[in-house]
């Protein structure tokens, strides 16, 4: 009798994460640009523990094969605003389900869904802060305090916090990263047309159109955090739109150039390893 408890349990709690998913892409389809709900509801989006400040559910999605060699971490929608992020984001889960390569992909399509829901969207979360200032990175207190008021004139998008993990989102993702130890953090962003990159290891030179441009780091910046501090090679792509995608066909460019010089530069590299300098 537990037995089938057990099963019966199990049928609910899948069919509550399919209809989970089939939620989130009805919202999806409705506010991301080429993005198709059977795109979405191919990705097989599920609800995760973490929420944003008004209790949106941030949604995942795992792509790993039997024998996983390395562990990939991809964020779209850090800033709610950057619509295009969490579209590629979603496409990307469809090549990735179709790559027979030995890689445990988790995708993290939208993890500012207050900002990415709000009207208009928004760079910042509910809280009003920029998330991607928000990691603890040493000197937080000062520094990230000192560029914004110095640097950016006190920009209300780019506010920092009250402190290092301040908001439910960059909590989720700091856990996520603890729990996963990917080997590779790719963070898709837009508009500003270019490739950045913090860590070891020697850096891509470009991905489809989108040629390498490092930009330098940041106070609270997820590039400095895992690239810079852990030592996670943090790959960060500025699509050229935050409101439009690039062709399908660039889509799948910017893919097959990920994974060709990861295939270079991450090759023997097992899961929690560091990446070698």
């Amino acid at each position: 009798m537990g037995f089938w408890k057990c099963v019966a349990s199990l049928a609910l709690l899948l069919a509550a994460s399919a209809h989970a998913g089939e939620r989130a892409c009805d919202e999806f389809y409705a506010r991301l640009p080429n993005v198709s709900w059977a795109l979405c509801q191919s990705a097989g989006l599920q609800a995760s523990e973490g929420r944003s400040v008004k209790g949106r559910t941030i949604y995942v999605r795992d792509v790993r094969p039997q024998a996983p060699r390395l562990r990939v971490l991809v964020i779209g929608g850090m800033h709610g605003d950057e619509l295009s992020s969490s579209s590629v984001a979603l496409h990307w889960i469809r090549l990735a389900q179709s790559d027979s390569e030995s890689v445990h992909w988790r995708f993290i399509p939208a993890l500012n869904p207050d900002g990415l829901f709000d009207k208009p969207a928004r760079r910042v979360n509910a809280n009003g802060v920029d998330l991607n200032r928000n990691f603890p990175t040493p000197n937080w207190e000062h520094d990230a305090a000192y560029y914004w008021e110095k640097r950016t004139r006190k920009d209300p998008r780019r506010w920092p916090g009250t402190q290092p993990l301040s908001e439910p989102e960059t909590r989720f993702l700091h856990a996520e990263i603890q729990r996963f130890k990917p080997n590779l953090i790719v963070s898709i962003h837009a508009p500003y047309g270019l490739l950045d990159f913090d860590g070891p290891t020697e850096p891509p030179r470009r991905l489809g159109r989108l040629i390498l441009d490092q930009v330098g780091v940041f106070p609270g910046s997820l590039g400095n955090y895992g690239g810079v501090q852990k030592g996670m090679p943090v790959v960060t792509i500025e699509l050229h739109s935050a409101l439009l995608t690039p062709r399908n066909v660039e889509i799948q460019r910017m893919w097959t150039d990920l994974r060709q010089w990861m295939g270079v530069r991450l090759a023997g590299v097992e899961p929690g390893e560091p990446v070698p300098r």
